[in-house]
């Protein structure tokens, strides 16, 4: 019994004493052949490379000479080089950063239009809002008395209808939220919605007595603006369609706009007013805000996209002005002055930007597009040439494409509001000119 508890002692100590068992190896029985020896003598020599390292590492400033752990390692007084791998990593994080910082998001302004096409009959007219892209992706221009219809993924055309004689013509279209109608305002006062699908009218919407220059989309109630100065809310589901009737402006109503919630509205008018109506306070025609600052007719009207309480408008060409309102308070944020009618106002919705469109100007050379950055109103850069002015500017579903409608009878389509790309911001003449392709509308 003394002899066997003597050999489980030698057993337990060579069991938790490696360097013992290096200096006289013990052979045991188990179940499975096991050389101890040369595994123990194996981790050993690991476990001594190991604390090799560790000291080299730790002892070791960067050009492998001792160095004194207690030296302040900020202290203007060492000589000390970096501390080796975690200098080494330090630098190698702020290149990085550096790198990431100074790398410039770009985006693309392109110098030409992407497309041109040619529509022959388009009206040279500020006042008429001849063009709308939809959520379908389908271009509705009027040229003159027709109307025609543009698939721009096919790019087919479709001659959605033609008004006989030459005294009447559509002076407004507008698709419904959802695409699948088109409104459609005359010359001669009559309001038409067309079921673009199978190319049938609809019904027609009685109420005005003179043109009717603007049509603006709110869920089922349709708003149209006319040259007898009044605005009527149309609920298009209901017999009776109109549901209530504003006479407040005191010339044409040529722009009106919904914000992005639906519950303001804002309208524009040739005697350089601008008014601010609540959705459930336009039955009784109180208004909530009339701004009085531009000194011409007020067409271009467009709602901020990420600030759902402020309003960009565009005076003619007396005025020339964008001016950014608070609706909310009534008051005007910023003003510039561009020296140009303003024709239309499109919203970036992938970065804070607005780009105008201009018409006749007081200045030479005036562009026919500016993008300005939001809310700074800064210049970011101008498009297009002064050749012939812009009548019309709308953008496409999905928020890159502007199309912009000129007194030359022609429709420029500008990627104007594409992604951020990283690189150079500079486009070749070359790929701006294989960019370029014209073709006919009909």
């Amino acid at each position: 019994m003394d002899q066997d508890a003597a050999t489980w002692r030698l057993l337990e100590s060579d069991w938790y004493s490696p360097r013992r068992l290096h200096d006289s190896p013990t052979h045991y029985d188990f179940p499975v052949p096991i050389n101890i020896s040369s595994l123990f003598l194996f981790f050993l020599e690991c476990f001594k490379f190991y604390r090799q390292k560790l000291t080299e590492n730790l002892s070791l400033d960067s050009e492998g000479r001792p160095f004194r752990i207690m030296v302040f390692r900020g202290s203007p007084k060492s000589s000390r080089k970096s501390i080796r791998f975690v200098d080494e990593m330090r630098q190698e994080e702020a290149l990085a950063l550096g790198n990431h910082s100074n790398q410039t998001q770009y985006r693309c302004i392109p110098k030409r239009e992407k497309r041109i096409l040619d529509a022959p009959g388009l009206r040279n007219d500020y006042y008429e809002n001849i063009m709308n892209w939809g959520q379908n992706n389908i271009l509705a221009v009027a040229l003159g008395p027709e109307l025609y219809l543009w698939n721009s993924e096919d790019q087919s055309v479709h001659k959605l209808l033609r008004i006989p004689g030459g005294d009447d013509w559509p002076t407004s279209v507008t698709w419904s939220e959802d695409a699948r109608t088109l409104a459609v305002g005359y010359m001669c006062s009559k309001l038409q919605l067309w079921d673009v699908e199978s190319s049938k009218l609809i019904r027609d919407l009685q109420g005005h007595s003179g043109r009717i220059a603007t049509t603006a989309w709110n869920g089922r109630i349709l708003t149209s603006g006319s040259r007898d100065k009044s605005i009527i809310n149309h609920d298009v589901r209901a017999g009776n369609s109109k549901a209530s009737c504003i006479k407040k402006h005191g010339g044409e109503v040529c722009g009106l706009k919904w914000s992005i919630e639906g519950n303001r509205l804002a309208s524009g008018g040739n005697e350089n007013l601008l008014y601010i109506w609540e959705a459930s306070k336009m039955s009784s025609s109180k208004f909530l805000h009339r701004l009085r600052d531009h000194r011409a007719a007020v067409k271009a009207l467009a709602w901020c996209p990420y600030q759902h309480n402020v309003l960009a408008s565009g005076g003619g060409l007396s005025d020339g002005c964008i001016k950014l309102w608070n609706t909310q308070k009534g008051v005007c944020i910023n003003s510039i002055e561009t020296k140009a009618q303003i024709c239309g106002l499109e919203w970036n919705r992938h970065h804070k930007e607005i780009l105008s469109g201009h018409g006749y100007s007081t200045r030479e050379n005036q562009s026919q597009l500016c993008l300005w950055r939001y809310p700074s109103m800064t210049k970011l850069g101008e498009l297009g040439n002064n050749k012939s002015r812009i009548i019309n500017l709308c953008q496409g579903p999905d928020g890159v494409t502007v199309i912009s409608a000129a007194a030359d009878e022609t429709l420029r389509f500008w990627d104007v509001f594409g992604p951020p790309t990283t690189g150079n911001s500079v486009v070749s003449d070359l790929q701006s000119l294989l960019s370029l392709r014209t073709s006919l509308i009909r």
